[in-house]
């Protein structure tokens, strides 16, 4: 099986290089890496370590866990000794006491300190030992000129430690640090904004903010040709799981391996496989990450919220009739969940961030939770049968043209509001939609959507927009005189740079797959896969 090759991800790989050799020439810029679970942040990490080294550099990288104090910091003085040993090839051993003897040649006062850290921890002194720790790296910097860079993994679990506040003193110690850069990840992208807006918010020695994304449509596309270059998937199977799994790694590589390893069983077997059974891998996850609500009290709410944006009625004012709720308190709900990064809200609309995630919910967990008797073949049967007709309905949208996908889009608004990259749209619910040729050379047509107060142009462009495109399209608007216009094209491919600003200028937005495929799942409909 071909495993070795690792995809896409080389402009993170490129700001990481980047960051970590300015430390060297004086330059420190921390990094914030955020993401959804199973985007591959960790994986990126270790691919870059796997590549890097320079024996002036010592990178500690720390898993944080919900672990007491004492671990976290006798883990952290480990690894901070292992590594520096490592660069001056010296023979080891994973033993702390070990490690500590044989630095003690190299760097004696830091050493002291260490003693000294882990005597305060046995005295169960905890405020001032995170600082204490961070602070290793300034005096292996003082006693050997070496620099650091202290990768933390989930990072907010500094707050399960048993520390009051751990960004307080932490943040104080970062303006100083000159000759410490600090990369910090995290899965829960709503606390760690937040957390980097206020508490990590500096003058000196703010956080670069990169976030992670799931595999763009081409890059999913090659790493399926690769995994199953020795099975024969038709194309229309293969669009079908750039659609299904999002292009999230995690889900790519569970479901190619299944496909590997089950020659002859068809897709729909092995998702059943996966989703359904006990032992399946991703039933187990599921089930498991379902776990962390259950000790809220009020995780039915949360819960049922939950099945109903997985079951496409995710409007807020839909969900609040359906539950009978108070605005207020359906608000409340809510918004703990988008804190937990369970859901995202777009508008009037609630999405569930995780796609496979939503389908088990819907098909399998609320299922088996409705149940009077719960008949496993039955189930198992029913759970085929729909994973079958989502494949066909997909493959049935994939046959029509472009123009007609977008055309029923547009028929499904009804005046509600929406948020693509910070600006809020409202999708007005339209009396006539009609298709539309242009007279410019490179946009052709596209369709005219009329409401009570607006009117929509939307072009077509299968490939790249430019400047010129955005110019030629705005004198063809100006042939319809409604004073309310919506002026959009939609691409194929990308947007450059300089189309970028003057569609802004123009006030034309320029919507490219991404975006309107983001449309497209508010309205739980099947994304276009080119």
């Amino acid at each position: 099986m071909q495993t070795e090759r690792f995809f896409d991800r080389e402009e993170y790989l490129g700001i990481l290089q980047k960051r970590v050799l300015g430390l060297k020439e004086g330059y420190r810029q921390n990094l914030a890496i955020i993401g959804d679970e199973l985007a591959g942040k960790t994986s990126l990490i270790f691919q870059f370590l796997n590549k890097f080294w320079d024996n002036r550099i010592i990178v500690v990288y720390l898993e944080v866990r919900p672990d007491s104090l004492s671990a976290f910091a006798k883990k952290f003085i480990g690894i901070l000794l292992y590594n520096f040993l490592a660069n001056n090839n010296i023979a080891l051993k994973e033993d702390l006491d070990y490690l500590i003897e044989r630095s003690r040649a190299y760097i004696p006062k830091t050493a002291e300190k260490i003693k000294y850290i882990l005597l305060a921890l046995g005295k169960r002194k905890k405020q001032s030992i995170l600082r204490e720790l961070f602070l290793l790296c300034d005096s292996i910097h003082q006693e050997t000129s070496k620099s650091c860079v202290v990768i933390l993994d989930e990072f907010l679990n500094l707050e399960k430690l048993g520390i009051k506040d751990p960004y307080k003193e932490w943040s104080k110690l970062i303006m100083l640090q000159k000759n410490t850069l600090y990369i910090v990840i995290s899965s829960l992208k709503f606390k760690s904004r937040q957390i980097l807006s206020k508490d990590l918010s500096l003058l000196f020695g703010n956080f670069q903010l990169l976030e992670l994304e799931p595999f763009d449509m081409k890059t999913t596309e090659e790493y399926l040709d690769y995994k199953l270059s020795e099975l024969e998937l038709t194309p229309g199977l293969k669009n079908f799981l750039v659609h299904f799994t999002g292009g999230y790694p995690f889900y790519l590589e569970i479901i190619t391996d299944a496909l590997l390893r089950s020659k002859g069983h068809s897709l729909a077997d092995i998702l059943v496989e996966l989703f359904f059974e006990t032992q399946g891998v991703l039933h187990q996850r599921f089930s498991t990450y379902l776990k962390r609500f259950q000790d809220n009290p009020n995780s039915r709410d949360h819960l049922a919220i939950l099945y109903l944006v997985a079951a496409g009625h995710n409007r807020i004012k839909d969900i609040a009739h359906r539950l009978a709720k108070q605005k207020s308190i359906l608000i409340s709900r809510v918004s703990r969940l988008l804190e937990l990064d369970v859901l995202s809200r777009s508008g009037d609309f609630l999405n569930i961030n995780d796609r496979v995630f939503g389908f088990w919910l819907k098909f399998v967990h609320q299922e088996k939770a409705r149940a009077l008797i719960f008949d496993a073949q039955n189930k198992r049967d029913l759970l085929h049968q729909q994973i079958e007709m989502m494949i066909a309905d997909f493959m049935q949208d994939a046959q029509k043209p472009f123009k007609e996908r977008v055309s029923e889009l547009m028929q499904l608004f009804q005046d509600e509001t929406i948020q693509l990259e910070r600006k809020k749209l409202r999708l007005s619910h339209f009396r006539e939609i009609k298709t539309l040729e242009f007279n410019s050379r490179n946009i052709r047509e596209g369709l005219i959507g009329r409401s009570n107060d607006s009117l929509w142009i939307v072009a077509f462009k299968p490939d790249s927009v430019t400047e010129d495109d955005v110019v030629d399209f705005v004198k063809e608007c100006k042939r319809y005189r409604h004073k309310l216009q919506r002026k959009i094209i939609i691409t194929l491919r990308e947007v450059d740079q300089n189309a970028h600003l003057r569609a802004m200028e123009e006030k034309v937005f320029t919507w490219d797959l991404n975006k309107l495929n983001q449309i497209f799942d508010l309205f739980c409909q099947s994304r276009v896969v080119v």
